[in-house]
C-alpha cells in the first residue's frame, strides 16, 4: 500500500500535535494532499481511471471543507498550514 502506519504518524507528527492526534484540522488537511498528491501522480498515468478520478474530486471537496472551517475558526492556522503545506501560490 501507498501509505503504511509509519508515514501516517508521521504525517500527523509534523502537522499535529502528535503522532495520535488524527482529529485536529491540521492533520487532516496533511494527509489529504498527501492522498491527492498521490492520486493525481496516479491519474497522469491512467487517465481512463474515473473511479480514481471521482475519489481525487471527493479528497479535494472534504480538504476544501476543512479548510473552510479552519478559516472560520482561526484564521492563524489556516495561513499556517496553507504555508506549510504550499497549497496557495
Amino acid at each position: 500500500m501507498y501509505l503504511d502506519q509509519k508515514e501516517k504518524e508521521a504525517i500527523f507528527t509534523k502537522h499535529g500535535k502528535g503522532p495520535q492526534d488524527t482529529g485536529s484540522a491540521e492533520g487532516q488537511i496533511a494527509l489529504f494532499t498527501y492522498r491527492i498528491n498521490h492520486l493525481t501522480e496516479h491519474l497522469k498515468q491512467n487517465r481512463k481511471d474515473y473511479n480514481t478520478e471521482r475519489s481525487l474530486v471527493k479528497l479535494v471537496g472534504k480538504r476544501r471543507a476543512l479548510l473552510d472551517y479552519l478559516t472560520k475558526k482561526d484564521i492563524l492556522r489556516y495561513r499556517a498550514i496553507v504555508k506549510e503545506l504550499g497549497l496557495r501560490k
